[in-house]
């Protein structure tokens, strides 16, 4: 038999390391300030441990994954292939560093898919690997692996969060009905889509005028129960400082988590909020704000929900000042939802704003 080239070497390793993904998709958003993570361990061509990262100052998915492996099959755990989504961290902060964890395991093989883009510990492990005579591989399924830890990513290298921007609006580009109609534009499904984005942030930002308007309690619904997942930081953005005191996020039981900014542009808020430690935001609305985060391009992901209906006036999706230019949408994906249809994209900037 010809010997393997090494693209077909690769496809086992791809094999784990989608296993490893479908573990880091578990922690997504359960995590801030750390990334979400996924491990694998593989010996004698089977899983014999597996884990995430569950939330910050619990144990990384290495270790999680090397104390399922011990109890299930301690005798293959030395020799064994560890396949982590990121590389394993090697320095002491919350918790001990992983590269210690897996030198203890006796695992004979490293293989990760994307770097650390932190640039304090990128690239480190693999001369501490090679030191203990550890095998290493990188970058197996890389672009997913980045895609996974995207807010994270632009946390630790800019200092502000990941910038996911959601509206419902009618084919005119409206989202609110003429006076005396229902507030709500979209159905339900699509309605119901749009609040499971939650948990995938750690915080929700809407201007006054949609408090004053709709009072919502910006809270998770929809089978988030029992996740762990702790409700986002609810964020108005506020110039008058008029709140009604009767509003949902200031009397409902998380009122804790509500924080309102006043007199604050945008880009001060991201900022403020990155310092918390917040990695990842929801623009929920209004037209006024959904439009200064794309004229000053601060928006990473999109999220639009159109309805087949025509209001023929009302606030329009991007309100303000006109763009200076049009924004293409990449990676476009369309879904109908019943009679809506949601689409979903990444914005790509032209030119950086002045």
């Amino acid at each position: 038999m010809p010997p393997l080239t090494e693209k077909e070497d690769r496809i086992p390793d791809q094999r784990w390391m989608l296993q490893a993904l479908e573990q880091a998709q578990r922690g997504v958003g359960l995590t801030s300030p750390n990334p979400p993570v996924g491990a694998v361990i593989v010996a004698q061509g089977k899983v014999i441990g597996q884990g995430y990262h569950r939330k910050a100052g619990e144990a990384h998915a290495e270790v999680e994954a090397i104390r399922d492996a011990r109890q299930s099959h301690p005798e293959l755990l030395p020799g064994a292939t560890i396949y982590v989504t990121l590389e394993p961290c090697c320095t002491h902060g919350r918790t001990p560093p992983c590269t210690e964890a897996i030198k203890a395991a006796g695992i004979q093989r490293v293989v990760y898919g994307a770097n650390d883009p932190n640039p304090q510990h990128a690239g480190q492990c693999h001369e501490i690997f090679l030191l203990a005579g550890i095998e290493v591989t990188a970058g197996v399924l890389e672009a997913e692996c980045e895609q996974l830890i995207r807010p994270f990513s632009k946390w630790i290298t800019t200092g502000m969060p990941y910038v996911i921007a959601k509206a419902g609006q009618s084919l005119d580009g409206r989202i609110t009905r003429p006076a005396g109609e229902s507030q709500w534009i979209t159905n339900d499904a699509a309605r119901a889509h749009g609040r499971r984005l939650r948990m995938r942030v750690d915080a929700i930002i809407v201007g006054a005028e949609t408090i004053r308007q709709d009072n919502p309690q910006l809270t998770l619904r929809d089978g988030s129960a029992g996740s762990g997942k702790l409700q986002p930081w609810r964020v108005v953005l506020t110039r008058s400082g008029e709140i009604p005191p009767h509003a949902h996020i200031l009397t409902d039981e998380y009122k804790d988590r509500t924080l309102i900014m006043h007199g604050q542009d945008l880009p001060e808020v991201l900022k403020e909020l990155a310092k918390r430690g917040v990695l990842s935001v929801l623009i929920e609305g209004g037209g006024l704000l959904l439009g200064q985060a794309f004229r000053e391009q601060l928006v990473d992901e999109v999220y639009w929900y159109i309805a087949p209906r025509i209001c023929g006036g009302g606030t329009p999706s991007l309100a303000g000042p006109a763009l200076s230019q049009s924004i293409e949408l990449k990676n476009l994906t369309v879904h109908p939802m019943g009679d809506n249809v949601m689409m979903h994209g990444f914005p790509t900037w032209q030119s950086q704003p002045d």
